[in-house]
């Protein structure tokens, strides 16, 4: 009796000592991600691409224009009044006595005028802290205005009020998940979009790099384990189903980047002889990839982690089973999730939506013009790679699981 145990005993320890390989897995994958991405961060800012953009916005007609931080410390003078067609928003101009607090002027006093409108620019009173512009002429002097209200310390506060939310509520998990969104920020300002200023392709670019984000996320959140690489399977299956069905839609549709409104200011700088490779035509797809990849990531991970949990409360369970279930698990949120995607296009767009409807157009003329197309395409595209996840996340999957382990 006392072998047996013994014997029992052995065997359990044999398979206890295994478990610390995944974590081995993880620290390697994540080594290996880390290695890759300074290398491609060293290798693309050895040499400022945008030196030439830079010149041209710091020198404007002889002026070196600087935009810097300042504390108003008095009001000379304003002249406002409510404007009745933006619902009594103020219009006019101040006149502020102000304190700079960085830059070259840091410490000094200056006098600036701040103009406002219904589109641009808001009342500002005495301890408020604005951006200035200051335009510096080759003989010494200067000009200042008030570019904008300093809005950094506003955000900063409720990005902390967001990760304390997170870390509160989501615990361990929620920790894990913030580190992946630093990830994926850092990757998109780091290396996406100097990659495309170089002229690196488009739309294969963008693909490869939400790829890496959704490998490393996955690692930190679950690190290498079954449930994780078939959730990061699906994740790249469906991203690459919604950008095929946008460059379909581009094509049929005959619209690109170049019909985005926000392609025009990027036309400009390179009228202007700045010399980037950006190839803008392939923007549009692009944005449906960096869209759908969070929403793929979401359903997968949720299907891939279901059929987990009920793996481990019915192991007799086969595979045609857990692929049913998976896929009950994924009906479920086709609906909210595809609202979410076309309602997340939309509402970017809400304010142009409603003077386009308050011109009673027609359906035809409505839905031919470039931005509902583009809108349109982009919306569907990234739902339709969603959905189509859902089938291909839950069949991997349900193999792995049901894949008897070593």
């Amino acid at each position: 009796m006392k072998k047996n145990v013994k014997k029992n005993v052995k065997k359990q320890a044999v398979r206890i000592r295994p478990a610390k390989f995944p974590e081995m897995r993880s620290i390697i994958v994540l080594v290996i991600a880390a290695v890759l991405f300074l290398a491609a961060f060293f290798t693309i800012h050895s040499e400022d691409v945008l030196q030439n953009a830079g010149e041209i916005f710091s020198e404007y007609g002889g002026e070196l224009v600087e935009f810097e931080k300042a504390t108003v410390t008095g009001i000379v003078s304003e002249e406002l009044e409510p404007d009745e067609a933006a619902d009594g928003a103020l219009s006019g101009a101040q006149a502020l006595s102000v304190t700079v607090r960085s830059g070259r002027y840091k410490g000094e006093e200056m006098v600036v005028y701040n103009y406002i409108g219904p589109l641009s620019g808001v009342p500002v009173s005495v301890g408020n802290s604005v951006m200035i512009t200051i335009k510096t002429r080759s003989d010494g002097t200067y000009d200042a205005t008030v570019y904008e209200f300093n809005r950094i310390p506003v955000l900063a506060v409720f990005v902390l009020l967001f990760f304390a939310a997170v870390i509160i509520i989501g615990g361990r998990t929620g920790l894990k998940s913030l580190i992946g969104l630093i990830v994926t920020i850092i990757c998109l300002f780091s290396l996406l979009i100097p990659l495309l200023l170089r002229g690196a392709p488009t739309i294969f670019t963008t693909f490869i790099m939400c790829a890496y984000i959704a490998l490393v996320s996955f690692t930190i959140l679950g690190g290498v384990h079954r449930k994780t690489i078939s959730a990061f399977l699906g994740t790249v299956s469906g991203t690459f189903l919604a950008m095929s069905f946008g460059l379909a839609a581009q094509h049929f549709a005959k619209i690109d980047g170049l019909r985005l409104e926000d392609a025009e200011p990027l036309l400009q700088l390179k009228y202007t002889g700045v010399s980037i490779g950006l190839h803008i035509q392939g923007l549009l797809v692009a944005a449906i990839i960096i869209c759908a990849l969070g929403a793929v990531m979401d359903v997968a991970m949720s299907i891939s982690s279901s059929l987990e949990e009920i793996h481990a409360a019915n192991p007799a369970l086969p595979q045609k089973e857990l692929f049913r279930s998976g896929m009950n698990i994924g009906r479920d949120m086709v609906g909210t999730m595809t609202n979410t995607l076309i309602l997340a296009f939309l509402g970017s767009e809400f304010t142009l939506i409603i003077f386009l409807y308050s011109r009673e157009l027609t359906f035809r003329h409505l839905f031919s013009t470039a931005f509902i197309s583009l809108e349109t395409i982009s919306g569907i595209s990234a739902s339709i790679g969603m959905v189509l996840a859902i089938p291909l996340t839950a069949l991997i999957s349900s193999v792995m699981v049901s894949k008897k382990q070593r």
